[in-house]
């Protein structure tokens, strides 16, 4: 999963901060995401599906994400689904409900038209393939 980061900083000079994993496990990249992200105007997840998830622990609680980037905390952040991203509809809704349930407000969502859209097919065939 990568992740980018764009703010504009004190100078009005725009500003791009890339995370990016070098192994497959867990490094952490949701969290310095979220971290960054405080300070950011777009956080966008450019790659990865609906994965094992990260945690993030702020003032609405604990939240284990699988498919919405990291800013979705943040009123004034811009997330963006890129075109790197398995996007699995059902479960974006799924998230996105999970997290207003618990009162964060409905973040700002942008998805790319070039995200790669999972149908129930595909599912279907990675299960007897």
């Amino acid at each position: 999963m990568l992740y980018a980061i764009l703010g504009t900083s004190r100078m009005e000079e725009a500003m791009v901060k890339a995370i990016v994993g070098a192994n497959w496990g867990d490094e952490g990249k949701g969290k310095i995401t979220d971290m960054l992200a405080e300070e950011s105007d777009i956080v966008v997840r450019f790659q990865g599906g609906s994965n094992a998830g990260h945690t993030i622990i702020n003032d609405y609680g604990k939240f284990a994400l699988h498919l919405l980037p990291s800013g979705v905390f943040y009123n004034h952040i811009t997330s963006v689904i890129g075109n790197g991203v398995a996007l699995n509809i059902p479960y974006l809704v799924k998230e996105l409900k999970s997290l207003t349930d618990r009162n964060v407000p409905m973040p700002k969502i942008l998805v790319s038209d070039r995200a790669q859209i999972m149908m129930p097919y595909h599912i279907d065939y990675n299960t007897y393939a």
